[in-house]
């Protein structure tokens, strides 16, 4: 231990002696190198620099854009100093559905205005504000008194034109009268039977009935409200509603409902080639800013023009309403299913880089390092992108990739398990 303890107490000593050693022979060499050496002052440097100030901008800025670009083309792998955590997605082949999304109105599948067709008094109302009818239901009721009358007088004489009618034929067989008067016979008869017809078509009106099912809406009549033939009704050029002006009632069919709306006429390829496979479109309905309750139905028809002056063209679909809770005129988000990607790759939108070379996703090779891919994207909705310039079993990176570069190590992150003393969940 005490030679140990010697060495330790001259090491300070042989120390100081190689740094005076060290420091006299850099003495020497700067008093031999010295006289070479110009003499700098600051009056000399900022001569130089106004002298040659823009060659020296110029030099520093093409020694920073190259110090940049290197670093762009050829960026340091792994400059962390270890593997950066990411979480991963397989991609998988599947089919998509291709959705365009538009914004319509609630329509009625059909819609009547009861209007009189003569001119006339109500004597009963047989239906109520409101009323679920179907088609046949009587509904008013106008005086018949005098249509009732003329029908009788009109039958009774077709029955007595008739009778001697046939009373004409007997008597042609006994050569009391000629076939000329038979044929007046008959012609007489005919006339009275048509007349007959005719007055009991216009007792018919009278009694004025549902053509077809539905609710009726606010009655506009009353027993003894003098009605008249000549009302006329304006329809609503939208078709979202009629208006009842000079109308008795109105019978709107309710259940199924329709559903109006227009879709770009980019998109009018895309309807036309899937509706010539034969299969009706489908649709998905929400009314309303919750949307808890979505309605599923068919296209009935693609309109067979383009309305210029909003380039699109308007389609109308056909969605049940068993619970009555939608009314035409309401305001409806459609989600049209227009095509479906066969085999598509799918990733979801934020996994996608954006760079000024164009879309790039990263993806982890069988060494776990990222490997940086272009990609286009096809089609995009609600946070999921099908892209192409993948293949299927790619693991591409979705969160960490603003921290990777490629040829970065990369490890998977660690799934997040619940607490252990977390209450477990009820099932309902």
């Amino acid at each position: 231990m005490s030679k140990i303890e010697s060495t330790l107490n001259k090491l300070p000593a042989k120390v100081a002696q190689l740094f005076g050693f060290a420091k006299s022979r850099l003495s020497a060499l700067w008093n031999k190198l010295s006289p070479r050496i110009p003499k700098i002052s600051f009056a000399s440097v900022k001569a130089f620099v106004l002298k040659f100030k823009w060659r020296i901008l110029i030099t520093l800025i093409v020694l920073y854009a190259g110090s940049k670009t290197y670093d762009y083309f050829f960026p340091a792998a792994d400059k962390a100093g270890g593997p950066t955590t990411v979480t991963t997605i397989v991609v998988d082949k599947k089919d998509i559905p291709l959705i365009i999304e538009a914004t319509g109105t609630i329509v009625s599948n059909g819609i009547v205005d009861i209007r009189p067709m003569v001119t006339n008094t109500v004597a009963k109302i047989h239906v109520k504000d409101g009323q679920e009818v179907k088609a046949g239901d009587l509904l008013f009721t106008l005086d018949a008194r005098n249509d009732t009358a003329n029908y009788e007088r009109l039958k009774a004489l077709a029955e007595d034109a008739q009778k001697q009618y046939l009373r004409a034929k007997e008597l042609v067989t006994k050569n009391f009268i000629s076939k000329a008067g038979l044929e007046t016979s008959l012609a007489n008869a005919k006339s009275a039977q048509a007349a007959a017809r005719s007055a009991e078509v216009q007792l018919s009106y009278d009694s004025i009935r549902s053509p077809i099912d539905g609710r009726a809406g606010i009655v506009n009549v009353f027993p003894g409200s003098l009605v008249q033939a000549s009302n006329v009704v304006t329809t609503a050029t939208s078709s979202t509603a009629t208006s009842s002006v000079g109308a008795m009632v109105t019978i709107s069919q309710l259940n199924p409902i329709n559903v109006q709306f227009v879709i770009p006429e980019k998109d009018i390829p895309i309807l036309l080639e899937n509706q010539l496979d034969g299969e009706p479109l489908s649709v998905k309905v929400t009314v309303g800013d919750s949307g808890k309750k979505a309605y599923e139905g068919k296209v009935l028809v693609i309109d067979n023009q383009v309305d210029p002056s909003i380039a699109a063209v308007r389609v109308k679909a056909q969605i049940p309403n068993d619970a009555m809770t939608l009314l035409p005129g309401q305001f409806a988000r459609v989600s049209l299913v227009a095509n479906t990607l066969k085999d598509a790759l799918s990733v979801p939108s934020q996994a996608i880089v954006m760079n000024p070379r164009g879309r790039i996703v990263y993806t982890v090779d069988k060494d776990g390092k990222a490997v940086s891919k272009p990609v286009k994207v096809v089609y995009e909705y609600q946070g999921s992108t099908v892209i192409t310039g993948i293949e299927a079993g790619d693991k591409v990176v979705v969160e960490g990739k603003q921290n990777l570069r490629p040829g970065s190590k990369v490890r998977e992150a660690k799934p997040q398990s619940a607490p252990k003393n977390a209450p477990a969940t009820e099932k309902k």
